[in-house]
């Protein structure tokens, strides 16, 4: 996969490194899903956004996955009419993630932790799994995940409001709705909150990853490329 994440495959000049980039953040998100996963079978408390997933699971019935797709797509609509930046992984990444955990779901390969004392630890190496793969789905460059792209839609708009208080506001509120609808709030939520960050820092520092210098193509630069050449 290493060949995949040198800087010349970053820029999708070519069908073949926009295939193989597409495929590389399928992959990546794939195995980001079984993170998600790990940080809910836990059982101490989902993410913010879990908490809301899986609020909209149990009050109507639905799978997490389903849940997970409606909330992506609301949010990638909502960042497609901010008239931000929209890549093809981002429609990749809406579908995949939501769907690999009700895969993992359905195999049943990690049971339900049934203390704080072994679930922390089950949602610690959840969220290093998440924060590594984040790395190699943004090495791809075809965009970054519709939630990410919303909050850097409202930065932008709210310009005296630090970012991190637009999160901590996004995050809440996502909280707080899935938990009206019954989702788990507990001391995972919180972990997942205030260290989410944290990890994924400290993984793209352990591989030399600068998110910022990754210029994300466009979906209409993905497919120009893929017809004209």
């Amino acid at each position: 996969m290493y060949r995949f994440l040198r800087e010349e495959n970053r820029t999708n000049r070519n069908r073949r490194t926009i295939f193989s980039n597409a495929i590389l953040a399928a992959v990546s998100l794939f195995i980001n899903g079984f993170g998600v996963y790990l940080t809910i079978q836990a059982n101490i408390g989902a993410g913010p956004w879990d908490v809301l997933n899986l609020g909209i699971s149990n009050s109507f019935g639905i799978l997490y996955g389903t849940a997970s797709i409606i909330v992506s797509y609301s949010i990638l609509g909502i960042d497609i009419l901010m008239k931000e930046p929209i890549g093809i992984a981002m429609f990749i990444d809406a579908f995949v993630v939501g769907k690999s955990v009700d895969l993992f779901n359905y195999l049943d390969l990690v049971k339900p932790c049934g203390s704080i004392k072994t679930g922390i630890p089950v949602m610690l190496l959840g969220l290093v799994i998440m924060a590594y793969t984040q790395y190699t789905y943004m090495a791809a460059a075809l965009g970054c995940g519709p939630r990410d792209t919303l909050l850097v839609g409202l930065v932008k708009r709210l310009k005296k409001v630090p970012l991190g208080v637009v999160s901590i506001v996004l995050l809440s509120a996502a909280t707080f709705v899935g938990w009206l609808l019954g989702g788990p709030v507990g001391i995972g939520t919180l972990i997942c909150a205030f260290c989410t960050g944290p990890i994924m820092q400290l993984a793209f520092n352990t591989v030399h990853f600068d998110a910022a210098k990754i210029h994300h193509q466009k979906i209409t630069e993905s497919f120009r490329t893929i017809l004209n050449k």
